[in-house]
């Protein structure tokens, strides 16, 4: 598998008055294609920050984010609007849909959003929702919205999901539904997933488990044999 992700010496320093802190401090990684890696760690060891930096959602103070061998952090606004809608497929604990648009709907919203040719049925098919399609996120159990809000994401063919607790407002059974579709789309799409969790049992799941502490990487593992979703003991 080919590198798509390199993290050089990346520092992002936050400062309120008097008061520093270093959010991100000396960080260096690879994530190569396709891989389905989990990043574990407190709450406050900077999970959350990574994810922003790698979705171009936040700037690093110091250091190099290079992505399909773009350096983002020398990114204009422009540069990095493109690069988030054409390259990034972000899902949060919250589904962030709207209200008064159907499940299909919100999926192919996508269609005004990139240059890609999207049948909104066949993504909803995808992710067992194809005969909710006409109802509206209130009408819509927290998985089915959370299902939606990932076909959404995965809709625009994005180069990586980009996934913050993602099951953290789910019960188990339907958390397990949704982390298996997010397994399955890096087994069988090539499609990069990097989740942010505090759930240490995903990382027997993971391809490569990186843990943040204090703003610092402690460690990096790859299993060479991971385990399926569904394998897993919750």
């Amino acid at each position: 598998m080919s590198t798509i992700i390199k993290l050089k010496n990346v520092e992002k320093i936050y400062k309120t008055g008097d008061h520093i802190l270093k959010a991100m401090d000396n960080v260096n990684f690879t994530i190569d294609e396709g891989e389905f890696v989990v990043i574990l760690g407190p709450s406050g060891a900077g999970k959350s920050t990574l994810l922003n930096l790698l979705g171009g959602l936040d700037s690093v103070t110091s250091g190099e984010i290079i992505v399909n061998d773009n350096h983002i952090e020398k990114f204009s606004d422009n540069e990095l609007t493109n690069y988030r809608a054409s390259n990034v497929g972000f899902i949060f604990q919250f589904y962030n849909l709207i209200p008064n648009l159907t499940a299909l709907e919100n999926v192919e919203l996508m269609k005004d959003i990139v240059d890609v040719d999207i049948d909104g049925l066949d993504v909803l098919d995808s992710v067992g929702l194809k005969d909710h399609a006409n109802q509206f996120p209130a009408q819509l159990s927290g998985g089915e919205q959370q299902r939606v809000s990932i076909a959404r994401a995965v809709a625009k063919q994005p180069t990586m999901l980009l996934c913050d607790e993602p099951t953290g407002a789910l019960d188990s059974k339907t958390g397990i539904l949704i982390l298996k579709l997010l397994q399955d789309m890096s087994n069988y799409h090539a499609t990069t997933v990097i989740i942010v969790t505090h759930n240490a049992i995903l990382a027997e799941a993971a391809d490569k488990v990186i843990r943040i502490k204090n703003g610092q990487i402690e460690s990096i593992t790859s299993n060479e044999n991971p385990k399926k979703v569904a394998d897993l003991e919750w």
